[in-house]
C-alpha cells in the first residue's frame, strides 16, 4: 500500500488501483478527543456527533467523493451483501449487512473498522466494486467468498476477472482467540493448517485473518490478492485497535468509488 498525507490526514492506498478514489484512513487528522482520538468514524462508540460528522466530511473531501452519495451499511459480524445502488433517504446507513457491492459512478461505498479485516474488490471488466468487513465471524461464514458471488449473480463478472486486496487488520501474531473460534475455523475451511497458530509455551491459539480471507477468496477462484501486511494492534500510533486499546477507541473509516 502507499501511505498518503493530506495536511494532517493520513491514509493508505491500494497501490493496483490507481483508477478507483479509495484510501483506508488512520486515526491521525480528525476532530475527536481522547479516547477516539483523533479521526474517529465510529459513531456508536461514545464520541461526540459533530466531531464524527466533520471526520466524515475530512475523509470525503480527502478522496474528492461526494458524502451524500456515501452508502454504507450497520455492520453485524454477517456474511450478507448488499447491493448499493445510493443512499437512502433520511437514514445514514441502508441495512443490516457487512458487505456492499456496486457498478454505479459516484457512488462510494464506506465501512469502519478497528481490527477486523476491510475487504476490498475490483472488477475492472464490468466495473463493479464492493467492500466488506470480515471479523472472525464473517471470515468463517466465508464473507469474502459470498461478496465474490455476489458480484457474478448481480453483474455477470468473473472471478478470475476480480482482484481483491485485504488492507490492514489485526496480525496473526496478535489475534489471540478462543478454542470456539479454532473449531469454526476447521468447520469452515476444512483446516487449521495456516490459519491457526498455537503458542509453544502455553498451547493458546492465534488466528492469521489475512491468511484465512486469502484462501477463502483463492477458493472462490480470486488470483489477483493483494495484502497489506499491516497490524492495527502493532500500530495504534496510526489506527485504532479494539484489542489492543481494550474496548476503549474509535473506528479508522475505509472509502472505495468507482
Amino acid at each position: 500500500m502507499d501511505r498518503v498525507m493530506d495536511g494532517d490526514l493520513v491514509y493508505y492506498r491500494f497501490t493496483r488501483w490507481p483508477q478507483l478514489k479509495q484510501g483506508v484512513f488512520t486515526r491521525k487528522g480528525g476532530f475527536s478527543a481522547a479516547p477516539w482520538a483523533s479521526l474517529n468514524l465510529g459513531g456508536n462508540v461514545g464520541d461526540s456527533p459533530e466531531a464524527v460528522r466533520l471526520n466524515h466530511e475530512a475523509m470525503y473531501q480527502a478522496l474528492a467523493v461526494r458524502g451524500e452519495r456515501a452508502c454504507t451499511v450497520w455492520q453485524v459480524h454477517s456474511a450478507d451483501v448488499m447491493i448499493a445502488l445510493g443512499p437512502v433517504p433520511g437514514r445514514r446507513w441502508s441495512t443490516l449487512a457487512d458487505s456492499m457491492i456496486t457498478d454505479r459512478l459516484d457512488t462510494p461505498l464506506t465501512m469502519r473498522f478497528a481490527d477486523c479485516t476491510p475487504l476490498f474488490f475490483h472488477d475492472p471488466v464490468q466495473g463493479v466494486i464492493g467492500m466488506a468487513h470480515a471479523g472472525w465471524r464473517g471470515t468463517v461464514q466465508g464473507v469474502g467468498a459470498k461478496t465474490v458471488l455476489a458480484m457474478t449473480d448481480a453483474y455477470g463478472c468473473k472471478s478470475g476477472d476480480i482482484q481483491a486486496a485485504i488492507g490492514p487488520s489485526i496480525g496473526p501474531e496478535r489475534y489471540q482467540v478462543g478454542e470456539e473460534v479454532v473449531e469454526a475455523v476447521w468447520a469452515y475451511f476444512g483446516t487449521t493448517e495456516g490459519l491457526i497458530r498455537r503458542d509453544l509455551k502455553d498451547g493458546t491459539a492465534y488466528l492469521n485473518l489475512w491468511a484465512a480471507n486469502r484462501l477463502d477468496l483463492e477458493r472462490a477462484g480470486v488470483n489477483q490478492i493483494e495484502v497489506a501486511g499491516i497490524c492495527t494492534a502493532e500500530h495504534t500510533d496510526e489506527f485504532f485497535s479494539h484489542r489492543a486499546e481494550k474496548g476503549r477507541t474509535g473506528r479508522f473509516g475505509a472509502v472505495l468509488s468507482l
